[in-house]
């Protein structure tokens, strides 16, 4: 077989590592995307990943490719593959598909038109036979990926997910995936600390993931010599010698690198946990060689007199009250390393910064990761006797005032010169950069500084709190070069839901800014937020570009700058509608700056007014909070549970040629695609994030909806 194209995928973020083991593998023209990697290679590539990469998550090699210009061209492209070569009429067969958000088919659809193609290109040479398919346990996967107006159809080579290596029997309630943990030891150096004589520790080790994943790598043994099979296995041009051929050099590499597998050692306090690693370390032959033993984690201890890599992933909470009474544990994890692990490296997941940031260990390099579907952070730290942390008592404050200092430096001297080239005067200059400062910092006209901190939870000593704060407000001023008095903190309570405007001042002080050439008030001492939101800057001037000509109609108006926005750009109306007086006169108040005295603005719960009215627009901007409950009204808002019914709503008050911009900032927000699949919808997100925000690019999402295509 000459060279083919392949694609593998793997965990978001871990794509550098798979680019290394596929130029490893022989692999050219590598090109790497968010899930994976794109490049070509001959068989024996996509084989040798198959068998040794630790972070792939499937092999696909290409086998068609064809344009769609409507529904019907998926079918006949996908009859135009050569099916016979690749199975024969006895074989078993599945189909998975992946579709872009702007593709012309559903996945469903398009499942269901391939496996149509397919059983037909057999029928017409078989009088009537076909290949069954089999969603359980087929013989062969096919996979198909849609983007656009581009159809990609692959042979799945790996079968299962790579990531199952086959040792583990049984398994937790949310285990590591296996390529996750190989990414968080290679991204901590485990590789080269392995090489020098390090040993490697794991104190809540669960059913044996990491230790495992620490010996593999150590020892040089390929991840899928314990597989029981691979999709490629009954392909008809499948090169069983060269497979062979592979697996016999693996052996080989096992045997040899075994010996050299530095102490591994899992404790964890569940035994049954305990039990499974030992079983999973038995079925790969490495009894003796990776030691699991039951122990609590303050009574975890290094196995020897060598330094070495401490690797964990604790339990974090998917909610708020459970992540607060983990950081207990978190504590109790940073005090054990810092007493018994001085002079290691560590590296650890979780899926929730201020959990790692409990820990009062200092990140010497944080990423993230994902685990599956969930964003986790990794962090890596040197550890050292006592706490270094700035929020302990001792001389580590000093050190992070330079640290932090240097940070901010940084980013100032880089933002301010894109900002001045932009004409921009209000932006970001630090958005929790380093985890032990959970804090965003914007700078408004050379002049004022708005610092947002989260409150830590009741479980984290409010000295600590109160002296990493002060690090922020000493470096501040010298940085950015503004008053002391002109520094406004505010502290966001984390809660599963609320209000997006809360009140917590009566200053009354409001102070002209600029953005767009246009003026708006700002209040630094009133409210959580400042009366207008930085990172949707794109976006309002996106509303500003096709303005002209259209009514407008501003949802959740908050304090009106997107109509502003609007009726700069030549509005020929607008109505704005928020259910607060307050921001409704700030709104006003924003027009009236700009020279605009005939807007109209409604006091109104959005919903309600889109049931009463009955006027179309050319142009809506909704922008709702993640959930509100009104005085007025009894039935709450829910953005996830409601946004359906919100845009469907608005669509009733929408001209047939019309747009509507929907957005949120709500961060585990999922647009219902299929609620809505009679609409054109195009994600907007990536293009609307400004520079000084690209560091958090979860700050919003936004899509363009509309009944006609853009």
């Amino acid at each position: 077989m000459h060279n083919a194209d392949f694609f593998c995928t793997c965990p978001r973020n871990a794509g550098d590592l798979l680019v290394t083991e596929a130029r490893d593998s022989g692999a050219t023209g590598i090109r790497e995307h968010t899930n994976g990697v794109e490049f070509a290679g001959a068989l024996e590539t996509g084989y040798k990943l198959c068998l040794w990469s630790r972070i792939a998550s499937k092999v696909l090699l290409k086998i068609g490719g064809f344009h769609l210009s409507s529904a019907d061209d998926l079918y006949e492209g996908a009859r135009s593959i050569d099916w016979d070569a690749h199975m024969d009429v006895r074989s078993t067969f599945a189909v998975h598909v992946t579709v872009t958000k702007d593709s012309p088919v559903s996945k469903n659809f398009a499942v269901l038109r391939i496996k149509d193609a397919i059983a037909d290109s057999f029928r017409e040479r078989t009088a009537g036979a076909r290949p069954s398919v089999d969603t359980e346990t087929p013989e062969l996967t096919f996979a198909a990926h849609i983007n656009r107006n581009e159809a990609l159809l692959y042979l799945d080579l790996s079968g299962p997910s790579l990531h199952r290596r086959g040792y583990r029997r049984e398994a937790g309630p949310a285990p590591l995936k296996e390529n996750v943990a190989a990414a968080m030891l290679l991204r901590a150096g485990w590789k080269e600390i392995a090489q020098s004589g390090g040993a490697l520790v794991d104190p809540m080790c669960g059913s044996g993931t990491i230790p495992i994943e620490g010996a593999l790598i150590a020892g040089d043994i390929a991840p899928g010599l314990s597989r029981d099979a691979f999709g490629f296995e009954s392909w008809k041009q499948h090169d069983k010698a060269l497979w062979l051929s592979l697996i016999r050099e693996a052996e080989e590499r096992r045997a040899a690198g075994i010996g050299r597998i530095p102490r591994i050692t899992g404790y964890d306090k569940d035994r049954r946990a305990v039990t499974q690693a030992v079983a999973a370390a038995g079925l790969l032959g490495l009894s003796g060689v990776a030691h699991f033993e039951k122990r609590e984690l303050s009574a975890a201890l290094p196995p020897g007199k060598q330094t070495g890599l401490v690797a964990v992933n604790p339990p974090y909470g998917v909610r708020l009250h459970e992540t607060e009474s983990l950081l207990p544990l978190y504590r109790n994890l940073g005090s054990t390393l810092r007493n018994s692990f001085p002079g290691w490296k560590a590296v650890l997941l979780t899926g929730d910064q201020e959990l790692s940031m409990a820990t009062a260990l200092r990140a010497s390099k944080t990423n993230t990761l994902y685990n599956g579907d969930i964003p986790c952070v990794l962090a890596q730290f040197d550890i050292y006797a006592g706490d270094t942390s700035p929020t302990a008592s001792g001389g580590g404050k000093e050190l992070y005032l330079e640290q932090f200092g240097n940070r901010l430096e940084k980013n100032y001297r880089r933002l301010s010169k894109w900002a001045e080239k932009e004409k921009v005067s209000c932006y970001r200059v630090y958005d929790a950069d380093m985890p032990e400062f959970s804090a965003a910092i914007d700078l408004y006209e050379s002049t004022w500084v708005h610092v947002q901190e989260y409150a830590p939870p009741p479980t984290v000593d409010p000295k600590r709190a109160r002296a990493r704060l002060q690090v922020i407000l000493e470096v501040i001023p010298q940085v950015l070069g503004v008053r002391r008095e002109n520094v406004h903190v505010k502290t966001r309570e984390r809660q599963e839901s609320g209000g997006q405007y809360e009140h917590i001042g009566n200053a009354g002080v409001f102070n002209e800014i600029h953005e767009g050439g246009l003026s708006f008030l700002a209040n630094f001492t009133d409210y959580l937020d400042t009366g207008i939101f930085l990172d949707h800057r794109i976006t309002r001037d996106l509303i500003r570009k096709l303005a002209g000509g259209r009514t407008f109609l501003n949802l959740f108006s908050y304090t009106g700058s997107a109509t502003v926005y609007a009726v700069d750009g030549g509005a020929k109306s607008s109505v704005s509608v928020d259910n607060s007086n307050t921001y409704t006169s700030w709104a006003e108040d924003n027009l009236r700056l700009n020279g605009m005295f005939h807007e109209t603005l409604i006091r109104d719960e959005a919903r309600e007014y889109l049931v009463r009215e009955k006027e179309r627009f050319d142009l809506i901007f909704i922008d709702p909070p993640t959930f509100s409950r009104s005085k007025r009204f009894r039935d709450t808002f829910q953005i996830q549970r409601d946004h359906v019914e919100l845009i469907n709503l608005a669509l009733k008050r929408l001209t047939p040629s019309g747009i509507i911009f929907f957005s949120t900032n709500y961060r585990k927000f999922k647009l219902d695609y299929d609620s809505l699949r009679n609409l054109q919808i195009e994600d907007l997100t990536e293009q609307t994030i400004p520079e000084d925000f690209r560091r958090n690019r979860k700050i919003h999402q936004l899509w363009r909806l509309s009944t006609e295509r853009p």
